[in-house]
């Protein structure tokens, strides 16, 4: 057996290994799509492994050649098609489906072109090379923010373009792709070729797997820290969430303020009218937090009927005006179930992160304005003044 065919047989069953792995994370997660195209990607893979291995035993191997050409461009456009569904992108179905069959009625025309002519090498490798770049163009153009992973991977897919254009070249510097199409896997470019589509086509799918472990991990990570029906940070995710929004308005030199709230008389609310009363009035407090934060802003529900927010970037006036204008707001909102002449308030307490304490200190302020914006008779704003002797000012009361 000759080096590429040992090759071959690698990637054969590389392919049908990825193929099993990306179907287990389709399986795991079955609304997404794009594991399912990457699988089917590498299932097709398998196919044109299977069909290069078998091109010496055909006398006429130009339709086996075709077939292998086309299938290996169909596993390119699975893989973006993935790609797509994990990006966010619509996938070009229609322009790469239209390229798969022009390109394929090429290199059978081509075939009667002499073997070792740069136009009919080049007409079986720049198809691929051209779907590297389209799957580079589909990350490229996500509204997600590409993390270090992405980033990778786009360079990857672009060597691996590279690589594809590069191959005629190659092919041409070793001596050919072998005197006929049965002859090819006994060829030192067959070796260099298919040496070079393992490496990038398994850098591909780990990266991918990677990609996708790393997104199901986050979203499980997200679904533990959300609170079910307030749809914000629980007081873990908060806690979390809120030190690392902390730690980075410290490096940046920027000042952080947090706010604390508390719905007033919030027992007698469930007592009169019923939990389900209760908790619509969580959700719409909730609701005005996620509407009057920015994105960079962390809300959570720390307590019952406690809310906390971390506003980086924003000193204690600013936050003293976020707080009594989510106040006046909130007091003046009708809430269904309720009623229309019963309106709720909340209680706040503010407080400016200082040099020399650390997000719990930051804390432990502002839930103590917060206790004397509820000894002060509620729905009022209090703010700390400052870490020594625990002064709180008056803000405002309604």
């Amino acid at each position: 057996m000759s080096g590429a065919n040992f090759i071959l047989l690698i990637n054969l069953s590389v392919a049908g290994l990825l193929a099993a792995s990306f179907l287990a994370v389709a399986l795991h997660e079955t609304g997404r799509a794009a594991p399912r195209w990457l699988a089917f990607g590498y299932l097709l893979g398998m196919v044109y492994f299977a069909i290069e291995f078998s091109i010496p035993a055909f006398d006429n191997a130009r339709p086996v050649v075709v077939a292998a050409f086309a299938v290996f461009l169909g596993a390119t456009i699975a893989f973006n098609g993935g790609l797509a569904h994990k990006y966010g992108v619509a996938p070009p179905w229609a322009p790469m489906l239209f390229f798969l069959l022009a390109t394929a009625v090429a290199v059978y025309v081509v075939q009667d072109l002499p073997r070792q002519s740069l136009p009919r090498m080049m007409a079986y490798q720049l198809p691929y090379a051209v779907m590297q770049f389209i799957g580079l163009a589909i990350v490229w153009s996500s509204k997600q923010r590409p993390a270090r992973l992405d980033r990778i991977l786009m360079a990857v897919l672009a060597a691996s373009g590279l690589q594809f254009a590069s191959k005629p070249f190659i092919a041409h510097a070793l001596g050919g792709w072998g005197a006929n199409p049965q002859a090819y896997v006994q060829s030192s470019y067959a070796l260099v070729s298919q040496s070079l589509g393992t490496v990038f086509g398994l850098a591909l799918a780990l990266l991918m797997l990677a990609i996708l472990v790393r997104d199901v991990l986050a979203e499980v990570t997200s679904r533990s820290e959300t609170d079910t029906l307030s749809r914000l940070l629980n007081r873990g995710g908060f806690t979390r969430q809120a030190e690392l929004a902390v730690l980075g308005a410290m490096r940046q030199g920027v000042p952080v303020a947090l706010v604390i709230a508390d719905l007033d008389h919030f027992k007698s609310v469930n007592d009169s009218f019923g939990h389900a009363s209760g908790d619509r009035v969580i959700e719409t407090f909730a609701g005005f937090l996620r509407e009057a934060a920015a994105g960079h802003h962390v809300a959570g529900r720390i307590g019952g009927e406690e809310f906390a927010i971390i506003l980086p970037g924003t000193n204690l006036a600013a936050a003293r005006l976020f707080a009594e204008g989510t106040r006046s707001a909130f007091g003046a909102l009708p809430i269904d179930g309720l009623p229309a002449d019963n309106r709720c308030t909340a209680s706040f307490g503010v407080a400016e992160l200082h040099p020399s304490e650390d997000f719990a200190e930051l804390m432990r302020r502002a839930d103590q304005a917060l206790y004397q914006a509820k000894n002060a008779g509620r729905d009022c704003v209090r703010v700390s003044a400052g870490p020594t002797g625990e002064r709180v000012a008056t803000a405002s009361a309604g």
